[in-house]
């Protein structure tokens, strides 16, 4: 059965029938295809390989295609939220944050002594190799979320953690003297025995390798 229902149609009201029924039959075949726009245009869930055009259509301008995906995903992600904040503290964050970094940003009035004015300090820690191209990567990257006013003092640091571990162990023990009977009037005669022992202990102490 023939839905004759009627559709909108972009084409102009001089169209050809032949033109007519080729705009109602692409358009039943639209309909069977579920949109892939909602996962398509969410950077945690589009294919990889669309993440760049989407990097794109967001206004990422620092890319590297070498990057991981996880760095890819989460660049496209705060593009628009460093792009709206930009002049902030919060897209500076933003900017360390796409590269995997941690970011400790404080203002002119918050340094000690004060800085100068319209000047940040960014210092970012990393768990990840840190290299010469993360750094470039991350200076560009601030400078696109900076104000033009501000001036930027950056320093990276490497961060380390791990378990620490205190134990301790407590030996207990009672010596016991153990004499040969002696009876009156009777004698115990036996081979004699010679015997040696050694207990010997060793401490270490291991101290945190300094800065």
């Amino acid at each position: 059965m023939s839905d004759d229902t009627p559709r909108p149609s972009l084409l102009p009201a001089n169209s050809s029938p032949l033109e007519r029924a080729l705009d109602i039959g692409f358009s039943k075949l639209l309909e069977r295809i579920t949109p892939p726009f909602p996962e398509l245009m969410n950077p945690t869930e589009t294919p990889l390989a669309f993440l760049p055009y989407l990097g794109a259509d967001r206004g990422v301008s620092e890319w590297s295609s070498e990057a991981p995906e996880a760095e890819k995903r989460l660049t496209v992600e705060l593009a628009w939220p460093t792009a709206r904040q930009a002049g902030t503290r919060k897209a500076l964050e933003n900017a360390a944050k796409g590269l995997r970094l941690q970011p400790d940003v404080r203002a002119w009035y918050e340094q000690t002594p004060p800085g100068a004015p319209y000047s940040f300090s960014v210092r970012a820690f990393t768990e990840q190799p840190y290299s010469e191209e993360i750094d470039a990567r991350l200076d560009r990257r601030l400078a696109d979320a900076k104000s033009e006013r501000d001036t930027l003092k950056v320093s990276v640091g490497l961060s380390a953690f791990g378990n620490h571990v205190i134990g301790a162990a407590t030996l207990c023990g009672e010596l016991t003297t153990v004499y040969p009977i002696v009876i009156e009037g009777l004698e115990a005669s036996g081979q004699f025995f010679v015997a040696a022992g050694l207990y010997a202990v060793e401490t270490s102490t291991i101290y945190p390798q300094g800065s």
